[in-house]
């Protein structure tokens, strides 16, 4: 049973009113991640903050794309991994590298294979990276910015689907067509 509240400009705090009103410009939308955010103004800003430097960093479409898949598909998450779908196409990342993901397949260049097995060992191991899988990062040509925005990116990552599952969010219509749930 969820008891948060998916807010619309009209029963959004104030401060989270311009968020929301830059959600609807740049989606079309209100995404129902950033209805239930709105109930904490600092949340959503945040949340938007994080989601905007983290797509400035030195990751291309396609890395950013197996950052935030792979954590969202660990996760579980019913929601972020529809989103990120959408998000991906849009991004225009090819869909077999978006398939992988979501469904645990190897990824498509033996690069974005060291950053994927990466970022999955570093949510796993919480951050405990042994020196042959930094090694292994570093000789698939990343470095030690690339870990720290990795971070970054998990720290996002870890608001949108941890508020996702204690908030049951509801599937946005244009999301529902990829439609995920994280097998067994």
């Amino acid at each position: 049973m969820s008891t948060f509240t998916l807010h619309t400009l009209e029963t959004a705090p104030e401060q989270s009113q311009p968020l929301l009103q830059n959600s609807q410009q740049t989606f079309g939308m209100i995404p129902g991640l950033h209805a239930v955010m709105a109930e904490a103004p600092t949340v959503l800003e945040a949340y938007k903050n994080l989601h905007e430097l983290f797509q400035n960093t030195s990751f291309d479409a396609e890395e950013l794309t197996v950052v935030w898949q792979t954590i969202n598909v660990e996760h579980g998450c019913h929601y972020c991994v529809p989103a990120h779908t959408a998000i991906a196409n849009m991004m225009n990342v090819d869909p077999t590298l978006t398939d992988a993901l979501r469904n645990g397949d190897a990824m498509t260049t033996p690069k974005l294979q060291a950053l994927h097995d990466t970022t999955l060992a570093m949510l796993r191991q919480r951050g405990q990276l042994s020196d042959s899988q930094m090694q292994a990062f570093f000789a698939a040509g990343y470095g030690p910015q690339q870990l720290l925005e990795i971070t970054l990116g998990m720290a996002q990552k870890v608001m949108s689907n941890y508020i996702n599952h204690f908030a049951n969010t509801p599937v946005d219509p244009p999301f529902k067509p990829f439609a995920w749930e994280k097998s067994d």
